[in-house]
This record gives C-alpha cells, structure tokens and sequence, in this order.
C-alpha cells in the first residue's frame, strides 16, 4: 500500500510540473525544424527507431553521418520533398525542471495563418534569423530584417505573449563572428522599439550542431548568457489569465433522467478570467437572465471552488434557456453586450476581404455573422506604423477594422480578457478560416482612436 502511495504521490508531482508552450516563428530556411529536432534530441525526447527512420529516409538533407532533424517535425510527404514546413506540428518533451509544448510553424508568407494558430496558444515564441543571409551588414542597416522575422515578431507582439527569444541561427557559418551578432542583435533591438516588445532575449546558436541549443558552446567565448533550453527552463511562467472577471462559455449541456424526479442539468466549459464559488450569481449573456451557482462539478467531484483554468460544469440554482454559445459572467461586472466595435485583424484567406459580404464570427462557442463596416488603418511590414487606409485587406494584412455583428456581442478588450476578446472570421461560402481578430476597447468601453 506504502509503495501505491508512494507512486500516485509521484504521478500528482509530474502532473504539476509547470509547462510551457512555445512557437518557432522566422523566415523560410532560418532552421526551425531543425532546432525543435535537436532540442528534442539532445533532451532525449526522441526515440531509437525514430532516429533509424530519418536516418534512413530518401528527403535527408543533412551532411556526413549527421541527421536531417528537421524531419522529425516534418511529417507530410510534401513538406519532405520540398525541404519546407506547411503546417504546424506540435511536438512534447519534458525535462526534469519543465514540460515543454512545441509549435514548429511555416516561415513562407502564405503561411502566416499557420504561424497565428500556434502562437494563439503560445506562451513565448522563438524568432529564428539566420546569421548566414544577413552577413552584409547592408541587410540589417536600420532594422531590414527579413519581411517575415518583422511580420512574425509583429504578430507575437499583438498576440500578447510573455516571451520573446531571438536566436541567431547558422552562427557556424559565418565563423562565430561576433560583429556579424552584434549587428543582428542591433538591428533587432531597432525592430523590438517599434514594435513595442519591452523585453526580449537573443542566443548565438547553431541548431545542426546543437552549440548553445542545450549546452553552452566553446565557440562562444564572448556570449555571457545561457544555452537556449537552460534559458526557456528558466523562463518565468503566469498562471492562466486572470483579470478578476469570470468568463465561461457554455460549450455543452448536459442532460440526465429526462424530467424525473433525479434529473441532472448542467453545463460545462472552460472557466476563464476569475474564480467562481457555489453561490456566486451570475448573468446569462446575451439573455440578461440572473441565477445563483448551486454546485460546480470538476469531472464527477463536486468542489466549492472554481479557478482561471478549470473545466468544469455548473449547475444553477433554476433552469433557464441556456445552449451552447451562450455566456456566463458574475452579475456585478457584466460587460456590455454591444453590435458595433474595433478589432485589430490579421487577413488569412487568399480571398480578399470584401466589405459587402457577411461573414461568420466564432467567439468561444459562440457564433454568430459580422459585416466589416470599414477599414481604418493598415499595419506597413516594412515601416512597422499603421496608416490610414481606406481600402481592403489581403492576405496576411494587418489592421484595424469596424465591425457589426447581427447578435449583440460580450466583448473584452483582448489585453484584458483573451476568451471574450479574441475571435475568429469564416468565409460562409468556403468555409475557410478568413482572419484571426483581436477586440480593442478602452477602459470606459468607448471605441479607441485608429
């Protein structure tokens, strides 16, 4: 029995272990792949008979007796032979201070909506440059990185995540030269000021040989931080959100016993934003409707408690119409259900936007169709600023747009509550993904300037 406990207490440590989530975001060829494959490797995250099949594969790339890591993010048959990635491929290891989440994601432009869907979730992302395309310091005077290292870092920055870390991939092949580094790291430094990134750290780093991936390298006598693992073990991490204000979608109802004299009604979600306690009242939106929380269930065990975080069902005090999509939020600091707002996009559909047209808006579960009433500024990749600009938006445009949606909304500005300020558009006609939208609102709920 002794031995039992012992090893369910075990099993409870490594479930709390602290995780992390991160995104690999660049250019094309910046080695991406290949540093997910050698951080995996090196943390013993791969297994024998993986190694024995990218070693033996007909698309290996890699020189000597060295492996092709890139393929073990690589999966599809196209992204092999082209030596590319198209989609992003989620990746798990664990070492023994933290799990690890990771997003290998596309560098080529027509894949930005990819790069968005990862780092949705993410927590940090790693920005690859490749050091060997940027040795004529004439392609980073005043900030000229690639299009995409900008547009990526770019999309991190409004994406609100925590961590940004620049590694300075390929440093093997400009010899370990630290002015080729030093202007890499200036030029990033100009791009980060206006972008707005407050903080930022940057790793001189070869991802083929694993020098400063895992261990610190000898080659870099003149680099005074820690090796690329070392320093996301040591990142610190936030709890989820919380802003103070409970947010749940409904995403199912549960129904048991019909009308019986037992029957169960509950429903479940995800909360986000603040605790919830049985016997807190809470606001139905967009109905209005009040009840008083009888008892939250996590899984089959009913708790007092609810945290930022937690799956659970809730089950009220009286039965109103409730179904999927609709919103609960504590009584005393409902927002304001409103039709017309500002949201900050970033265009995914090769179709572009069309003012005339409807589209489908997916905010938690909750969906509902959106017309965009006008486009107010549009984000310049290679001058970092938004314009003013009264035209459409193309693929992997960015910018600021008015909305009206045909159901009144519950909308939080995205820096303040992610699960109610973030939102997906759908083409109707395709059903594509057509852009990823971020609600922006001032502290009084007024709509802010472009």
């Amino acid at each position: 029995m002794n031995a039992i406990n012992e090893l369910w207490q075990e099993g409870q440590e490594n479930q709390e272990t602290a995780v992390l989530r991160l995104i690999t975001a660049g250019s094309v060829d910046d080695g991406k792949s290949t540093l997910i494959g050698r951080l995996l490797l090196d943390s013993k995250g791969v297994f024998a008979d993986q190694l024995k099949a990218i070693a033996g594969s007909k698309y290996t790339r890699a020189p000597g007796q060295e492996y092709d890591l890139a393929l073990l993010t690589d999966g599809l048959e196209a992204e092999r032979e082209q030596g590319i990635t198209i989609d992003v491929a989620y990746r798990y290891f664990a070492t023994p201070a933290r799990k690890f989440i990771v997003a290998d994601a596309p560098g080529h432009e027509q894949y930005t909506r990819n790069m968005v869907t990862g780092a949705s979730t993410a927590d940090a992302a790693i920005i690859l440059i490749d050091a060997s395309r940027v040795t004529d310091a004439s392609r980073v005077t005043d900030g000229q990185l690639l299009p995409q290292t900008k547009r990526h870092s770019t999309l991190a920055q409004l994406l609100g995540l925590r961590h940004i870390i620049v590694a300075v991939n390929k440093m093997d092949l400009v010899g370990w030269d630290e002015r080729v580094f030093q202007r890499i790291h200036a030029a990033y430094q100009d791009l980060a000021e206006r972008l707005g990134i407050a903080s930022y750290h940057i790793v001189p780093l070869s991802a083929l040989s694993g020098d400063n991936v895992v261990q610190r390298s000898e080659h870099t006598p003149w680099y005074g931080g820690l090796p690329l693992l070392s320093l996301l073990e040591t990142l610190p991490l936030e709890t989820v959100q919380d802003s103070g204000q409970p947010r749940f979608f409904v995403q199912w109802v549960i129904r048991h016993n019909g009308s019986g004299p037992d029957a169960f009604r509950g429903y479940a979600g995800q909360l986000q934003g603040g605790a919830w306690r049985t016997g807190d009242t809470v606001q139905v939106l967009p109905g209005g409707e009040t009840a008083a929380i009888r008892q939250i269930l996590r899984g089959v065990e009913a708790v007092e408690q609810a945290l930022p975080g937690d799956s659970i069902t809730v089950v009220l005090d009286r039965d109103i119409d409730l179904s999927r999509g609709d919103l609960l939020v504590a009584a005393a600091d409902a927002p304001v259900a409103r039709q017309d707002f500002e949201a900050d996009i970033c265009w995914l559909d090769q179709q572009a936007l069309n003012p005339a047209r409807w589209y489908w808006l997916k905010q938690g579960s909750r969906l509902t169709q959106v017309k965009v009433r006008a486009v107010q500024t549009r984000r310049d990749i290679h001058e970092l600023r938004s314009v003013a600009w009264s035209g459409t938006l193309a693929m992997n445009d960015i910018g600021r747009v008015q909305l009206r949606a045909r159901d009144p909304l519950a909308l939080d500005d995205y820096d303040v509550q992610r699960a109610t300020g973030a939102f997906i558009l759908i083409d109707a006609a395709s059903n594509q993904t057509a852009a990823a939208g971020l609600v922006r609102l001032d502290a009084a709920g007024a709509q802010p300037a472009a």
